[in-house]
């Protein structure tokens, strides 16, 4: 039982994140606006960690992949190249007793979870005419008002459709791009010949993206408005199985690399694959609320451009010129990530509710073990006392920190009440500035995961804060 009361839960996260700036609900003052988040002061540092933690593996550590920054806005003949005017929709069902709306399938995922059953055949795979069977012989309860009274299963788009210019015409038609791929596949010929790229490439780009998703649920893990991480890698036709294969083990490696334990990860295969696959994988994490997707790797064969070529009548083809000049339309692996849900897997993996009691005591405290690259204060600079110099000696010795890190100064309340106002946001070092740094100018480092504190020279101290930094690893005790 005290094991339970202290594990991760989805609603501590959430807590967590309103009560220390992490995230906060959109429009809160007025009721909050459904399926948007605003990112507060550690929050959007964290994001921003964690953005530059997946560019700087993507881009500086590959030769092979470049960046973009493509616009959210493109022509509406995009969005019907890509197949996401005819096929980008949800089945949806509305409950006839109290008029709300549900995506059918998860409707059936969620009564099958509740009642430990199974379906036939995997959710994904069904026909609307199958998913309302079910859902009618298994009298499946609307979970607004437990009655069981549906309409049938038919389509909902999921792109946001506006005009730009002040007259709507179907010249003006434009959408919010529902992912930054297509920018990727737009400019593929204007990459190839500015840049002089040759094949095996891949180009990567962050950005975001919107949905008009029927629900919205779990945070900030399904909302309408979200960052992607994505990469397409343009390769020769033959070649792209072994290249998939390869971007699936660059992937899993890099969130065991950033401190999420294997245990907690799995892969997930698509039975039924999306019009543009050939090969379909998802990337799992084992969140709160079980096992859901945080990265895709498809392999998309030549669909993309081959499309763009036929709506935009202009060649998307690739000239090898390492191979007599052959002509041909190249294949795309792609990795999609999404932000927001890597935000919220880093902070469910890096929570928990240590007791650091001693003798058989408890004293819990709150923390978060995250990677030093990715939380939001890398050091937090803490005099002992306000009086005798300390605090302006404190403040000095921030300011000489502020070009490596991220700093926080903190002189409000008993030292131990701060350092657990720094272990509740994840922050790995904390610096103490005592009557002892007066005489002999050392500080003590304190440690976030072990607590453990050492007498460290301030003349020495960025250069050892970065030894820590790059030494730094984190394996939390199994239960």
């Amino acid at each position: 039982m005290a094991a339970d009361e202290h594990k991760c839960t989805l609603d501590k996260i959430i807590s967590l994140c309103k009560r220390r700036g992490f995230v906060y609900q959109a429009s809160e003052i007025y009721g909050g606006q459904a399926g948007a988040w605003d990112y507060g002061p550690l929050g959007v540092d964290f994001k921003r960690n964690i953005q530059n933690a997946w560019w700087h593996y993507m881009t500086q550590l590959h030769d092979d992949v470049v960046g973009l920054d493509s616009a959210i806005f493109q022509h509406h003949r995009t969005w019907e190249a890509s197949g996401h005017v005819a096929h980008f929709s949800d089945p949806m069902v509305d409950c006839l007793e109290c008029k709300a709306r549900f995506r059918a399938d998860q409707l059936i995922e969620d009564w099958c979870a509740s009642h430990n059953e199974k379906t036939d055949k995997p959710v994904d795979t069904m026909s609307h005419e199958e998913m309302k069977q079910f859902i009618d012989s298994h009298e499946v309860n609307c979970p607004t008002c437990g009655k069981h009274n549906y309409t049938d299963v038919r389509e909902f788009n999921l792109m946001f459709k506006t005009h730009l210019g002040p007259v709507a015409t179907d010249a003006s038609l434009i959408y919010l791009r529902p992912e930054t791929c297509q920018g990727i596949f737009t400019d593929f010929k204007n990459i190839v010949q500015s840049n002089r790229m040759k094949l095996p490439f891949g180009v990567a780009q962050v950005g975001k993206s919107f949905r008009n998703e029927i629900i919205f649920k779990n945070f900030i893990f399904r909302t309408c408005e979200f960052e992607q991480m994505e990469m397409e890698y343009f390769c020769k036709p033959g070649t792209d199985e072994e290249i998939f294969e390869r971007w699936r083990k660059e992937r899993w490696a890099f969130y065991l690399k950033y401190g999420i334990s294997e245990k907690n990860l799995q892969w997930h295969h698509h039975d039924k694959l999306a019009h543009y696959a050939k090969d379909a994988y998802d990337i799992q994490y084992n969140f709160p609320i079980g096992f859901e997707e945080i990265e895709g790797i498809h392999n998309r064969t030549d669909f993309d451009l081959s499309q763009h070529t036929q709506y935009s009548g202009k060649d998307m083809g690739y000239i090898d010129q390492e191979d007599g000049n052959k002509r041909y339309t190249p294949y795309v692996i792609e990795t999609s990530a999404g932000l927001n849900r890597n935000f919220l897997m880093f902070l469910c993996e890096a929570y928990e509710e240590q007791n650091v009691g001693e003798n058989g005591t408890e004293d819990y405290r709150t923390v978060l073990h995250l990677d030093p690259r990715l939380a939001p204060i890398t050091v937090a600079v803490l005099p002992m006392m306000k009086k005798d110099g300390l605090a302006e000696i404190a403040k000095d010795i921030q300011h000489e920190l502020k070009e490596d890190f991220v700093t926080d100064f903190d002189q409000s309340g008993t030292i131990g009440k701060r350092y657990r106002r720094q272990d509740e946001v994840g922050t790995p070092f904390c610096v103490t500035i005592d009557y002892q740094t007066k005489e002999d100018d050392t500080v003590t480092v304190r440690f976030r995961d072990s607590m453990e504190q050492v007498r460290v020279s301030r003349k020495e101290l960025v250069g050892k804060i970065r030894e820590y930094i790059r030494s730094y690893s984190y394996t939390r005790a199994e239960s």
